[in-house]
């Protein structure tokens, strides 16, 4: 397809990535959101794997000559020997500054009431909490890593995100060389569910003429035709997208020449199945035909509407 780009095997990315020069992606967030299923997904694609190596060993780590050129993923957490949210912010940064290393932080969040339905069925008990309720853990553990999440260069919600799919954007993300170009996310959401934790930008659609008191729209969702054609027909709706699309395409150009790799950008309704998910389709579209590459989710459109 034209203008479509086929994966790198791992021959071209090694021979495409500056001699020497390792990834290393760190891998952290709540007990319970995926780390270890995210550390197994990078090794399948060619990474090393550590898991919860205490943060002293970390230079030791790195300074092993068999690692250079290849990737790493390492997971730390709050089970890791000598865990220290500070030593770890301040060794990433000293990392960051070495020419051989291409350093990444990756923070998986969840919602707490999933966390809690994932140790029950595991029947695990929390780090942070071996003889109190999972809750307890779960609330001190947000409180300790809060300044790993606001560091972290990506931030995933596995909430609502089956494996499969998990695997695949850490794949996307991480199996082919980095570069400079922006890697965008839309999602639409249900503001009776809440933000997404990893939004950048979050814009409200509830605004918009809403298909769900139409009775032959109501059980439909923004996917189908008919409830577009239903969200065009508001008088400011593309006046609406047109400011959308200029405000965007003024600001990733900005967000590139400061670096940033990653962008959210959230639509919200009510329901989290029409307005939002309509918009988010249209605003996908619009940024795949400007040659970006776009990750499309809608996070709620499986869950009890809310309208």
């Amino acid at each position: 397809m034209e203008g479509e780009t086929q994966p790198m095997s791992d021959a071209e990315a090694a021979a495409d990535r500056p001699a020497g020069r390792s990834r290393i992606v760190f891998v952290t967030g709540v007990s319970g959101a995926g780390k270890s299923s995210a550390l197994k997904a990078l090794e399948d694609i060619g990474y090393e794997a550590v898991d919860n190596l205490p943060i002293s060993l970390i230079a030791g780590l790195l300074a092993v000559e068999s690692i250079e050129g290849r990737g790493l993923a390492v997971g730390i957490d709050v089970r890791t020997r000598d865990f220290n949210v500070g030593a770890f912010l301040d060794q990433l940064e000293t990392l960051r500054a070495l020419d051989r290393f291409e350093i990444h932080l990756v923070y998986l969040d969840c919602d707490d009431d999933v966390l809690q339905r994932r140790f029950a069925a595991s029947r695990r008990r929390h780090p942070l909490a071996q003889d109190r309720p999972v809750a307890d853990g779960i609330a001190r553990e947000r409180v300790i890593s809060a300044g790993l999440q606001r560091r972290a260069d990506m931030v995933i919600d596995t909430s609502g995100i089956p494996l499969g799919a998990l695997r695949a954007l850490l794949a996307d993300r991480f199996a082919q060389p980095l570069c400079d170009v922006l890697s965008l996310f839309v999602v639409s959401f249900s503001y009776g569910y809440g933000l997404p934790r990893e939004a950048d930008l979050v814009f409200d659609v509830r605004f918009l003429r809403n298909p769900y008191y139409d009775p032959a729209l109501k059980d439909l969702t923004g996917c189908d035709p008919e409830v577009g054609a239903h969200i065009e027909e508001d008088p400011g709706f593309e006046r609406f997208f047109d400011t959308l699309r200029t405000m965007l395409g003024d600001l990733l150009p900005r967000f590139e020449d400061e670096g940033k790799t990653y962008l959210t950008v959230a639509l919200g309704c009510t329901g989290g199945r029409h307005r939002s998910v309509y918009v988010a389709e249209r605003l996908s579209a619009w940024l795949s035909g400007m040659g970006r590459k776009v990750h499309l989710r809608h996070r709620d459109l499986g869950r009890p509407t809310a309208d």
